[in-house]
């Protein structure tokens, strides 16, 4: 490919967007320089500290409890209060909760604040991901969304590296630099990015739009068949910042070790997500869910034969991938599934799917390398994937192929209907047979 060829493919990539996006894009980027927390607490808590595995499992699972807890909350408060509030609020009180998280030296003092952290960090993701879905047309949101996740993942590829020798260092560095660039991105958020919650026009319309909540979400059969997609995917995932530096520090590698190992995805991402968004724009949503699950799984199904930081890289380049195809693709299936006034609440389910995987990934990774060694995890990781990809393809089955935007939600429309004026019905036919 011409270098001509690729700056047209740039162009094509990042243009149309509307400038809020790229504000968005923008905090979402500083956000993920400072990511510190999430990739390196294992190694903190095991290799700095010295606690045990299930320890470390049991801070990380309350770190997910928190993600849980917030994320319908956060959720609601994204439909009632705005988006701008609930992600100013978030990323503020994240800044202060990760510094106190560095400063605490008792056990249960960092069991507690780890909660604190996983409650706040995750409390603006159903903000984002519902503002995205507001400022971006239908069809050019998985394209941001694939943008977006380039975002993180060029501030990753970066902060992860840099993170692991800071961390030989000064872990308490590490938690104090994610805490600075957590507060400049809500105060970013603050001076550029504007509200963005679509209003009703009208009482009537009001009227024919009952209020979603979050039982409405609950019996929305569909869209939570891809909740619970999505949390065996994010069980797969979640084992990169848990069950892989849990392995390779019992393994005798060093938490710089561990930051090589780990930017391979941020630098694989950050080289093909663009190019492969392309692709995936014009792509049958059914396989590629379904491809991409049998890439994570088996990708960290082929831990277990890794041995060194090349091999072990190697690994990360499978999953990577898996990735690349998922994050975009289901979560521009999410935006499809959402209702327009019921963006926040069904944001923060799908959220709260990655929230709870961080609450279960850990404890069992924690306990099945402690009881009977890694190879169990890497083995049933690979099974979760198999399992994921045949969900993914019963489930898809009656969406393939339907364009960006008419999907609608099918609770959410039951809903409307029964509200709707009922319309005299018509003479019952005679049976003249």
């Amino acid at each position: 490919m011409s270098v001509a060829s690729l700056r047209r493919a740039a162009r094509e990539s990042v243009s149309g967007l509307p400038r809020e996006f790229w504000w968005l894009w923008t905090s979402t980027l500083v956000n993920r320089l400072g990511a510190f927390v999430a990739t390196f607490l294992t190694l903190y808590l095991t290799v700095d500290r010295g606690y045990s595995a299930s320890f470390a499992g049991l801070v990380v699972a309350l770190h997910g409890l928190g993600g849980v807890i917030s994320s319908l909350v956060a959720g609601v408060m994204t439909d009632r209060l705005g988006r701008r509030p609930t992600l100013m609020a978030a990323q503020a009180s994240t800044a202060f909760s990760v510094a106190l998280l560095g400063l605490m030296q008792h056990p249960a003092a960092i069991a507690a604040v780890a909660l604190l952290v996983g409650m706040t960090s995750n409390a603006s993701r159903p903000a984002v991901q519902a503002m995205m879905a507001d400022i971006v047309r239908p069809e050019d949101r998985v394209r941001a969304f694939a943008l977006n996740y380039w975002a993180i993942n060029l501030g990753f590829a970066v902060s992860a590296t840099a993170a692991g020798f800071v961390a030989e260092y000064s872990y308490l560095a590490g938690f104090l630099g994610e805490a600075a660039l957590t507060l400049v991105c809500a105060v970013l958020v603050y001076v550029r990015l504007p509200e963005s919650r679509p209003e009703r026009i009208s009482a009537e319309k009001a009227a024919a739009e009952p209020e979603i909540g979050l039982g409405t979400v609950l019996r929305d059969g569909r869209f939570m068949g891809v909740v619970g997609l999505s949390f065996l995917i994010s069980l797969i995932f979640t084992q990169g910042s848990f069950g892989l530096p849990l392995a390779m520090g019992s393994g005798g590698f060093s938490a710089g070790d561990y930051g090589l190992v780990i930017a391979v995805n941020g630098v694989l991402i950050v080289l093909l997500q663009l190019p492969v968004t392309r692709f995936l724009e014009t792509g049958d949503p059914q396989k590629l869910l379904v491809v991409s699950a049998l890439l994570a799984g088996y990708g960290f199904g082929l831990t277990a034969f890794a041995g060194s930081v090349w091999s072990l890289g190697l690994t990360v380049c499978v999953w990577t991938l898996a990735e690349i195809i998922n994050s975009p693709t289901q979560m521009g299936l999410v935006a499809r599934l959402s209702p327009l006034h019921g963006r926040g609440r069904y944001q923060g389910m799908y959220t709260m799917s990655w929230a709870v995987a961080s609450l279960v990934a850990p404890l069992m990774a924690g306990s099945m390398i402690d009881r009977w060694g890694a190879g169990w995890l890497w083995a049933s990781v690979a099974l979760l994937g198999t399992v994921a990809a045949l969900g993914y393809w019963l489930l898809m089955r009656n969406l393939a192929g339907t364009e960006p935007g008419s999907v609608v939600s099918a609770s959410a429309a039951a809903a409307a209907a029964a509200a709707a004026p009922v319309a005299p019905a018509p003479a019952p036919a005679v049976d003249t047979a």
